[in-house]
């Protein structure tokens, strides 16, 4: 995937796993699996984060953080999250939702009147639910992101529907699934219009200081850097290509679809405190929760929650994402007893690489159970 257009892509490969035990000969597995992913993925770094059933968290790392200098890869290092900000996003909406400022069935006009317009584009025909679970039709702009737009300036999120409206409608609504950032975007733009706030206020004040983030954060306008302690993100240009370092990028292209930087420990806090009931009410953790399939690959969407089969049985909830230099995958079992979340430096350039860093996640998950 080119630079440019790894924007904010964040659905999770959707192969299916191999056992657990295809890690088992180490005497971590999950470090094991780190440095498979490095060693023979050819990936630059990669860091995890996983809670057990006790509560005790325990962080790795394989590979170099700066492939410059040869730094170390810093322990729980803040990286860009990608889609994960889908679910920020979907929580601030269906709190609105609970608070009665929101409609998941109300159509996209209700608040938006006259602005989702295009080729087969109606947004009086496009409800708030379907926006959140991709199934509204909306064309995807990502594609059309040049790199000059990713790398060096803020773009405003109505240039971003803009791009998206260039392009006549995937599907009617309803009709099927079909993941689009653009359906974010517009969920961004509601959340702007219902509360008269920026979506990183919002964000900030409902979800990430509710539930004590620490290293979690939307980046201002211009914020090219990230602020913490972290790997360097890398990006191949064409299969064969070298390595380049583009941890400095201006992220706003991702927006409400995929702008946020968190840490591995953070995305366990907050996936965990997710499906607590921390964040929503019992109603709306339920909307959240009904999901439509993926394909035949056992895995189904929500309202910005993906849910996947494990290996051991049962399945886990998150999201995952993509973002030039960065690619995190992972979520907490459905009983809520075990997180996992793990980033690689680079977005594997194979779908083979991308199964490799899921098994992993699958290995975590499973390994305590």
């Amino acid at each position: 995937m080119r630079a440019a257009a790894a924007v904010a892509v964040g659905v999770m490969a959707l192969g299916a796993l191999a056992p657990a035990a295809a890690f088992a000969a180490g005497p971590d597995t999950v470090q094991q699996g780190l440095n498979a992913l490095v060693r023979a993925d050819g990936l630059p770094a990669a860091l995890a984060s996983v809670r057990d059933p006790k509560g005790h968290t325990r962080t790795y790392t394989a590979g170099v953080g700066d492939m410059a200098t040869g730094a170390k890869v810093p322990a729980d290092g803040q990286v860009r999250i990608g889609s994960n900000t889908k679910t920020f996003t979907a929580v601030v909406v269906l709190q609105l939702v609970g608070e009665g400022k929101i409609d998941l069935d109300a159509k996209v006009d209700t608040y938006l009147p006259g602005l989702v317009r295009g080729d087969g584009i109606d947004g009086r025909h496009i409800k708030v639910r379907q926006l959140l679970q991709h199934t509204s039709g909306l064309p995807d702009y990502e594609d059309l992101v040049t790199d000059d737009i990713l790398r060096q300036r803020y773009v405003e999120p109505r240039e971003l529907l803009d791009l998206a409206l260039q392009r006549k409608a995937d599907f009617d609504p309803g009709e099927r699934w079909a993941y689009s950032n653009t359906n974010y975007v517009v969920a961004g733009l509601i959340v702007q219009k219902v509360t008269g706030r920026p979506l990183a206020e919002e964000t900030d004040r409902r979800v990430v200081q509710r539930i004590g983030l620490r290293h979690t954060y939307f980046p201002a306008p211009g914020d090219v850097r990230i602020r913490g302690p972290h790997p360097h993100g890398y990006h191949r240009d064409a299969a064969g290509a070298p390595l380049r370092d583009v941890t400095e990028i201006d992220p706003s292209a991702a927006w409400a679809a995929g702008q946020m930087i968190s840490t591995d420990s953070d995305l366990n806090r907050f996936f965990t405190a997710l499906l607590a009931g921390r964040l929503l009410p019992p109603a709306q953790l339920a909307q959240m929760r009904t999901t439509v399939p993926i394909g035949d690959t056992g895995a189904g969407y929500g309202l910005g929650l993906m849910s996947r089969p494990l290996s051991c049985g049962g399945v886990y909830w998150g999201h995952g994402g993509d973002i030039a230099g960065y690619e995190t995958r992972g979520g907490v079992t459905d009983d809520g007893r075990v997180a996992a979340n793990i980033t690689v430096t680079s977005i594997p350039a194979t779908g083979a690489a991308t199964k490799h860093l899921e098994r992993v996640v699958d290995t975590a998950l499973c390994r305590d159970r």
